[in-house]
């Protein structure tokens, strides 16, 4: 296979549900079918999933200490705080509730059917802790899903002083601590404002907190509470039964309903496509080229090159210069005059009347005064066929350029048997520059479409980082995120701004619009980060805008894409919020493995480190590309199928598929 792809080994045609489970000592449980629910004589409600267990509950309202009571045991489901006074308590038969006076919160527990339904709210808190948990293991959706034993060394490493956000860490939303016979389930209301923290001495504890930002009237956050086997299988279907009842779920065959190629994503791999070059190095003729270096051709992209590149024209000039001077071309140069030759074809300002002398009639029409109204599209096929008027035989037709790592290894792909495929560009301008290779893909049946991205905005972003680049420009001082002290949150690796999704869909709409309007068949789109839950709350006074509002936009400029444009969506992370949206998800199988090591992301002499986003060559990065070794201590928390469950497989199977991060590590 080319060099120039990187595939991320996923297949949507899913193992043994199982797979992972049999690795932890507990008794034999059959697979169930798609849990179902019981009905109780009261209202809907109080519905029950089948694997749910009755049990009664004592809570100590000073500690907010909770008992479950089942069969006679007594389980620990919140461990004790230290003693408040309270007020205003209250007990019914099925329920108990109170106000804590001096940290201003109202507490309600109430049975309803075999689940407990506990609420809590805040009276002039700014956050609160509740529950605190203990048990003998702990079944966590992080990612695909983690079973971590509460006295496991390596867990207890990992999770010392490591504070995770609930909506971002946590695939879904529950959790499960584990006793000897049962597990106790707790389904958060929502997932916003969230902070799960560890304790890992003696043994790990669990505590979450939430809090209640000052632009958020909405003051409750709540849990329902099951009790169910200690068997995975029956704690994914107590969620999956809850999501079902609460019309938050949305099969697979009814996404393919509304969009036929949803389909195409049943056994198919997902492919990456570094095909960043309009011409690649092997269609240029270097044997006659060298006899033509000091044509004004190689100037005027020098000029260019220095006005409007990205890195500037200086390490080109002295590969000129070096060229003149040797009578050869090696490989590096070669590669620095390809590369430059790719840079300036993406330049507006690359027609010149007295480079390009050999433009026929038609060509020249279509430039003189329309270079500002062109779509991308149109200014890449312009240029191509500037450069190659220029070029002459020193280069191939242009039908030809960049074929070998597109057309060709598509139908190399497909004749080799790869019937089904999700192929990725990392750049619309791959496609773009390129569309026949777009058009190929969709007429072997494969799906199709670029990596696009509204999470960062920069205010001078470079060509190559073209989604942190917005035609509005007043965008990055309007309609960026402020936390709230006052300060902008920084965009990805620390360059620019968090721009606020409720203020993005304009451009949403005028970007995907522009990629689009000249038919290039795109079929496909991939949002980065919309599904992995990093979401703000922004202080900003012109635009103060809660969690649950930037997940909503998030959500629904994501519709947009799938439903105006017809495109079968997949999104980084696929957190569950987004499942109802996306067909496939990109880094639930394997996440981006410990993003804060120096040694994986900074430290080039680490053997451990992935390696950079560029290509010298315009194929494949270091990042996506390069085989490095993995600490023991992640190879135990990311890789080791001991601590695997196929949790979100168990509740998602039928609905989205899911594969690995696009990052290479993974």
């Amino acid at each position: 296979m080319n060099k120039k792809t990187v595939m991320l080994v996923g297949c949507a045609v899913c193992a043994a549900l199982t797979a992972g489970i049999a690795a932890i000592p507990k008794k034999d449980n059959a697979v169930p079918p798609v849990p179902v629910m019981q009905k109780n004589n009261a209202d809907h409600e109080t519905e029950s999933p089948a694997a749910a267990h009755d049990f009664s509950f004592d809570a100590d309202p000073e500690t907010g200490q909770l008992h479950i009571i089942r069969n006679g045991a007594r389980i620990s489901a919140s461990l004790p705080m230290p003693k408040e006074p309270i007020a205003h308590l209250a007990k019914t038969t099925n329920s108990v509730a109170w106000t804590y006076p001096r940290k201003q919160m109202n507490v309600k527990m109430e049975k309803k059917g075999r689940y407990l339904e506990v609420s809590l709210t805040s009276t002039g808190a700014a956050q609160f802790e509740w529950p605190r948990v203990q048990g003998d293991s702990y079944t966590l959706p992080i990612g695909e899903g983690k079973y971590i034993p509460g006295g496991d060394p390596t867990w207890k490493s990992f999770l010392k002083d490591n504070d995770m956000s609930f909506i971002e860490s946590f695939s879904m939303r529950f959790f499960a601590v584990n006793h000897e016979q049962d597990s106790i389930v707790y389904i958060a209301g929502d997932m916003y404002n969230d902070t799960v923290s560890f304790q890992t001495e003696p043994s790990i504890q669990m505590s979450f907190t939430h809090e209640f930002p000052s632009i958020n009237p909405n003051k409750t956050y709540s849990f329902r509470i099951y009790v169910t086997d200690n068997d995975p299988v029956q704690i994914a279907g107590i969620y999956r039964a809850y999501i079902q009842e609460k019309g938050e779920f949305a099969s697979l065959k009814e996404k393919a309903a509304q969009n036929p190629n949803v389909s195409k994503l049943f056994g198919a791999p997902h492919i990456y496509l570094w095909s960043g070059q309009a011409i690649a190095q092997n269609n240029l003729h270097w044997s006659t080229l060298i006899h033509s270096i000091r044509k004004p051709l190689y100037g005027w992209i020098g000029e260019l090159l220095a006005k409007y590149g990205d890195d500037g024209a200086a390490e080109y000039n002295q590969v000129l210069a070096g060229i003149s001077k040797q009578g050869y071309i090696d490989n590096y140069q070669k590669q620095t005059v390809t590369r430059a030759l790719n840079a300036v074809l993406k330049m507006p300002q690359l027609y010149h009347p007295g480079v390009f002398a050999d433009v026929d009639l038609n060509l020249k029409k279509r430039i003189e005064g329309n270079i500002g109204r062109l779509s991308e599209q149109e200014l890449y096929d312009i240029n191509k066929k500037l450069l190659k008027s220029a070029l002459k035989n020193d280069a191939d037709p242009t039908d030809q350029w960049g074929a070998e790592a597109s057309t060709e290894l598509l139908q190399d792909m497909h004749d080799a048997g790869i019937s089904k495929a999700w192929i990725g560009l990392p750049n619309w301008a791959d496609g773009l520059q390129n569309p026949a290779m777009v058009e190929k893909a969709a007429q072997l049946g494969y799906l199709v479409g670029p990596y696009d991205s509204y999470h960062s905005i920069q205010k001078e972003a470079g060509r190559d980082w073209n989604t942190a680049s917005f035609a509005d420009a007043a965008l990055y001082d309007d309609a960026t995120i402020e936390n709230k002290n006052g300060e902008k949150i920084k965009g990805f690796l620390g360059k620019g701004r968090k721009l606020n999704p409720m203020l993005s869909l304009p451009s949403v709409k005028q970007r995907v619009g522009g990629i689009l309007q000249d038919g290039i068949p795109f079929n496909s789109w991939f949002i980065d980060c919309d599904a992995t839950g990093e979401i703000y709350d922004d202080y900003s006074p012109s635009h103060p805008t809660t969690q649950r509002q930037d997940l909503e936009a998030r959500l629904a400029r994501m519709r947009y894409i799938r439903d105006d444009k017809h495109m079968v969506i997949g999104s980084e992370g696929g957190n569950d919020f987004a499942s109802r949206t996306i067909a496939f998800a990109h880094g639930i199988e394997t996440p981006v493995i410990a993003w804060s090591d120096p040694d994986m992301r900074t430290n080039k002499a680490s053997p451990y480190y992935v390696g950079g986003y560029w290509s010298a060559n315009g194929g494949t990065p270091d990042r996506y590309d390069k085989a490095v070794p993995i600490k023991e201590a992640y190879e135990h928390i990311y890789t080791d199928p001991f601590y695997a469950l196929p949790l979100y497989k168990l509740v998602y199977n039928d609905s989205v598929i899911t594969t690995h991060h696009g990052n290479g590590e993974a």
